[in-house]
């Protein structure tokens, strides 16, 4: 993204710093521009669709993720390395909650957010043919399939209590396991 105006970026700072107080899936542009104080138009200019504000809320978390899937790759033990980062994806995917849908997503109006999400899959992906190879996961699992579970496994745990994590997370991790 080329340098913004300084009053560019001022404004494009405090739309995002009220986005952040709102539920991501219930992003409302006229609302944000009336708390930021910008006229919907300059929300617009920032951020030409809702999901584009929503990239760039979660784009920090995805350099987050970004990081946690480097380290599992490099863990030797691909079981380890496994519940590891969906420990940690699991647990960013709670504490941001836009995170999921901008990884789910087919298609990325930001390039940074694109490639971000290329290595993250891209090492996600890695680390389930090295544990398949272990022996570690069943052979039949699909990189898509244990997305699917984790993104499940954070609404179930949005749905009950917190402390309801760690089983929920030990479930999946047996459940990947070979029988």
């Amino acid at each position: 993204m080329p340098a913004l105006r300084s009053d560019a970026a001022r404004s494009r700072a405090r739309i995002l710093d009220v986005a952040r107080r709102h539920d991501p899936g219930a992003l409302r542009f006229n609302d944000l521009a009336r708390e930021a104080g910008v006229g919907v138009g300059t929300v617009y200019r920032h951020f030409p669709t809702t999901h584009a504000l929503v990239e760039a809320l979660t784009l920090d978390t995805l350099e987050r993720l970004r990081v946690l899937v480097r380290e599992a790759v490099a863990e030797p033990e691909p079981a380890t390395a496994i519940a590891n980062l969906l420990r940690a994806a699991l647990d960013l995917q709670l504490e941001e909650g836009g995170l999921q849908p901008v990884l789910l997503s087919a298609e990325d109006e930001s390039d940074e957010v694109h490639t971000a999400k290329q290595e993250i899959l891209t090492g996600f992906d890695q680390i389930l043919v090295a544990a398949r190879a272990a022996g570690v996961i069943r052979p039949d699992l699909t990189t898509a399939q244990v997305e699917h579970l984790v993104c499940g496994m954070e609404h179930a745990v949005r749905l009950g209590a917190s402390s309801d994590r760690e089983p929920y997370l030990e479930i999946l991790l047996a459940g990947l396991r070979p029988v």
